[in-house]
């Protein structure tokens, strides 16, 4: 199969799908964030009971169409992950939303379903908010932390039949959750993935969430990447994957994690990894400053990047919740643009086309900054000018990198909130001279401007960067997996399962060497910063 290229981006903005008629669905959470519980909604064109079968809105060659995507949590991380994404985004559009109406922005990640009667899921596209339910698939072979949100207080958020469980989980094994669940299930996750994807007027993108070190979310994880690409050739398929750090507490990561990537280089089209070291510092970061006393003045409530306050959540929180509010801030930005209005929005398709220049360097390295907000009433502009200088040191990397002493390919920045395109222009300039750019890239900056901000933020910044600061990560990988390989250690496991043989284990170091020299090869043309004569500057 052939990895989608740049190239096409211009044939993928979106697809659009006939609507079926589904079947019954539970009670909605919008009186807890909206307000709106129980009020009648305003469907257009008609009754509740002939809403289900109404066909696809139609759009004219050239008209505005507002995209939808699909979230697909896979694995214990990536339901964990999900769950935080989807409470947060709840609280960020309910402190925008305050008449409690199904606007665009809503439709992007949530269904506004008509549940009066127990008339099935009629979809209702505009007026009050009567039901929320998020386009997402859940799936995980072993139903704990799955009954476990739907026993929560984000229970009605959940589509039931949008739910795929098993109970005795992958042990840890990428063989039982590729080949043998993904072959068991594969039928049922066209199902229900094509009933998520036929509720979207125009499904531009999938984001899938896993981590690579267990056996459900690196293996289902990635046999699902390619049934969307076989499934779904025309739709982005973005990537969060949580790499384990050294010290994981599963001894068979390593095989797990690099068999993952073989898949990843063959069937994304970009990849944003994370590692558990890099979110364990930064939540360390965050305490140690907040509880300091040394940052001089309070910290804004609702502000911390760690915080789930002001959520929907209301039980205890978990050890991982601050670990796993990181990551669904990150996707909380990188979908801003596609939920807000800006002066200089940026289309998901957009990151693709201009951060990849080639199929298989697809992984891109992700910063967040401001950690938090102080309770200034004022911000300074130099306080704004140090939010773009975090975003490119080491400490606030979602990986154990450094991007300013490696190589960028490109590299975007996603504003948002009470931000100039002065200001965008302004940093760029002033950070470009202490930055490594490949020579025939040198002006590789891809800037989106959104004008609401997260909550509790006057303005945020998203950094994400096409660098080669990735290859210690995957060259201590390697390293890992070598280490066990070499003795064949544990292979026995992954052999007994049906269909699985020893030269997936070799096809799977060699893609991963081939893509560390293809690092290898672009790290070898960096220059000192700033050598290159500047382009033609054009007065805008």
């Amino acid at each position: 199969m052939v990895p989608s290229t740049p190239s096409l981006a211009v044939g993928r903005a979106c697809v659009s799908l006939t609507r079926t008629a589904p079947g019954t669905r539970g009670a909605g959470l919008s009186e807890a964030w909206f307000g709106v519980g129980g009020a009648s909604p305003s469907p257009v064109g008609g009754g509740g009971a002939a809403a289900g079968a109404r066909a696809p809105l139609l759009t004219a060659p050239g008209a505005a169409t507002m995209t939808q995507s699909v979230v697909v949590q896979v694995g214990q991380c990536g339901n964990q992950i999900g769950c935080r994404f989807w409470d947060l985004a709840l609280r960020e559009h309910a402190a925008v939303n305050k008449k409690g109406i199904y606007d665009e922005a809503l439709s992007s990640f949530f269904r506004n379903v008509d549940t009066r009667n127990g008339g099935g899921d009629a979809d209702i596209h505009k007026g009050k908010i009567f039901s929320l339910k998020a386009r997402a698939l859940l799936i995980d072979m072993e139903e704990g932390v799955v009954n476990e949100i739907l026993q929560g207080p984000l229970r009605d958020v959940f589509d039931s039949k949008q739910l795929i469980t098993d109970v005795s989980g992958s042990g840890n094994n990428w063989a039982v959750g590729h080949k043998l669940y993904g072959y068991q299930y594969r039928e049922h996750i066209v199902e229900k993935l094509r009933r998520t994807a036929e509720h979207c007027d125009c499904l531009q993108c999938f984001f899938v969430i896993h981590s690579m070190g267990g056996g459900t979310g690196s293996g289902l994880g990635t046999f699902v990447l390619n049934v969307l690409e076989d499934e779904f050739p025309e739709v982005y398929r973005f990537v969060t994957s949580v790499y384990p750090s050294g010290e994981d507490d599963v001894i068979t990561s390593p095989y797990n994690s690099v068999l993952a990537m073989k898949e990843l280089n063959e069937h994304a089209d970009c990849v944003l990894p994370i590692e558990n070291e890099s979110l364990f510092s930064i939540v360390s970061k965050i305490h140690q400053m907040t509880s300091s006393g040394k940052l001089g003045s309070t910290v804004k409530q609702n502000s911390l990047l760690t915080s789930s306050a002001g959520s929907i959540k209301t039980e205890q929180e978990k050890p991982f919740d601050a670990m796993n509010n990181i990551v669904a801030n990150l996707l909380l930005n990188l979908t801003s643009s596609a939920r807000f209005e800006g002066s200089l929005n940026m289309d998901l398709n957009e990151i693709s086309m201009n951060l990849v220049p080639f199929p298989r360097l697809h992984y891109l390295v992700s910063s967040l900054t401001p950690l938090y907000t102080l309770a200034d009433v004022n911000v300074p502009s130099r306080r704004l000018d140090q939010m773009f200088s975090d975003a490119f040191s080491k400490d606030h990397q979602l990986i154990q990198a450094d991007p300013k002493h490696s190589l960028y390919l490109a590299c975007a920045l996603l504003v948002r909130g009470n931000v100039q395109v002065s200001d965008l222009r302004r940093n760029i300039e002033r950070l470009k001279p202490s930055l490594h750019f490949v020579s025939w890239n040198q002006e590789g900056w891809k800037t989106g401007l959104c004008s609401v901000p997260p909550v509790g933020h006057s303005h945020s910044l998203l950094a994400l960067a096409n660098n080669t600061c990735v290859k210690p990560t995957f060259t201590e990988l390697k390293d890992r997996f070598m280490k066990l390989y070499k003795k064949k250690a544990h292979l026995h496991h992954y052999l007994r399962v049906d269909g699985m043989e020893q030269s997936c284990f070799s096809e799977a170091i060699s893609s991963l060497s081939d893509l560390i020299e293809e690092y290898n090869q672009l790290d070898a043309t960096k220059s000192a910063p700033g050598t290159y004569p500047s382009r033609l500057k054009i007065a805008m």
